[in-house]
């Protein structure tokens, strides 16, 4: 994949209004966030492109160099649970707090977790998609019961997040 290639697909992303995309073909995997960077792996991965989020214009090839750094996603509610990191769904799809029917659930009420720790998993089109937290914390609320549907940037837990040192 090239960079004209990424920049089609970061106008297809902005033309659609994506908030992320990910792509994996012949040991090349991409994924693109909304408001982050352009992140790609496997062997003929060309350097980390910044995305310019919201906007029109493509994005200026980034110098290369620096492995992508982590995209936080801050989403704090404005209601009761301002003190509280928000995750939302990134997609449309069927919330299940475990990997299989009688597994327990990744997480409960009161579980401690870190940043990259799978909270669920979102089937989406028979695929299932792990959501990852993006906070240091604790799981204070499950907004979703097992085996519901959600929708694009529905509530899914309430994390009392650490402060960074």
């Amino acid at each position: 994949m090239d960079f004209d290639e990424i920049n089609r697909l970061l106008d297809i992303v902005r033309q659609h209004d994506l908030s992320e995309f990910e792509l994996e073909r012949e040991g090349f995997k991409i994924r693109i966030k909304k408001g982050g960077l352009v992140q790609a792996t496997g062997p003929f991965a060309p350097p980390p492109v910044p995305h310019a989020a919201g906007h029109a214009a493509s994005a200026a090839p980034a110098p290369a160099a620096s492995a992508p750094e982590a995209v936080p996603s801050p989403a704090v509610a404005p209601s009761d649970d301002a003190d509280f990191a928000i995750v939302k769904s990134p997609i449309v799809g069927t919330f299940f707090r475990s990997a299989e029917a009688n597994a327990p659930p990744f997480v409960e009420v009161g579980s401690t977790v870190k940043t990259g720790e799978v909270l669920c998993i979102i089937e989406a089109m028979k695929l299932m998609n792990e959501i990852d937290s993006e906070y240091d914390g604790e799981v204070v609320k499950v907004y979703v019961e097992n085996g519901q549907p959600v929708q694009y940037g529905e509530r899914l837990f309430a994390i009392k997040a650490r402060e960074a040192i």
